[in-house]
């Protein structure tokens, strides 16, 4: 989902509570608190099935279809905590680097994870014919990926707005979408553009976020 493996690690319990035979935690490195707990896995053996079954008078066994040997089955518990979770996602993902020489703060988060996988930007709100363009394929792409439509502001700032909330993803209408019917793909992380026709763009985009 995006965490770098530089990021986590196993941490093995020496102290054990009484029903578990082994026990580990995954740890993953929070800036401000070094390497802490976010999930925790404990081999709890056939201790509650065998508890439940002595106090309640039920047999609580296995039988083997293949074999007919019977057992009580062992239990791996594990405990996530959803907002250790996603502080480490979010601290990750969190990045300030350079642009074009300039400084940007951007959310490398996993398409998969991300918010808005597509922005969708007519170059000028004050043209009516790249923003009825713009709605078109705003449109289009809405169907089937979570798309966000955004005029406000000049270009630079909208992709700067988007960086910062992790979408992957920004298109632009210009004035040669309404000549040669191609728009302008920008990707998150890169900065990079590309010219992609409107016929190939909601497949081309499909792939883009399966690739990150």
């Amino acid at each position: 989902m995006g965490i770098r493996e530089e990021n986590l690690r196993w941490k093995q319990h020496e102290n054990l509570v009484f029903y578990a035979s082994d026990a580990w935690d995954i740890e993953y490195n929070f800036p401000s608190l070094g390497f802490d707990e976010m999930e925790g896995i404990h081999d709890r053996t056939d201790y509650d099935l065998t508890q439940h079954g002595k106090f309640s008078g039920v047999d609580l066994s296995y039988a083997d279809p293949h074999t007919g040997e019977k057992y009580i089955p062992w239990i791996l518990e594990t405990s996530v905590g959803l907002g250790r979770m996603f502080l480490a996602f979010i601290s990750d993902a969190y990045t300030e680097d350079e642009l074009n020489g300039e400084p940007r703060t951007v959310l490398k988060i996993a398409p998969a994870l991300a918010p808005i996988k597509v922005a969708v930007f007519p170059l000028l709100k004050n043209k009516p014919e790249l923003v009825a363009k713009a709605r078109e394929v705003y449109d289009t792409l809405k169907m089937d990926i979570r798309a966000e439509w955004d005029d406000n502001g000049n270009i630079g700032k909208r992709y700067r707005r988007q960086d910062e909330i992790g979408t992957p993803l920004c298109i632009t209408i210009d004035f040669d979408t309404l000549t040669d019917d191609t728009v302008t793909l920008r990707d998150r992380d890169s900065g990079e553009q590309q010219r992609v026709s409107c016929t190939e763009l909601l497949s081309h985009c499909n792939y883009k976020l399966e690739q990150k």
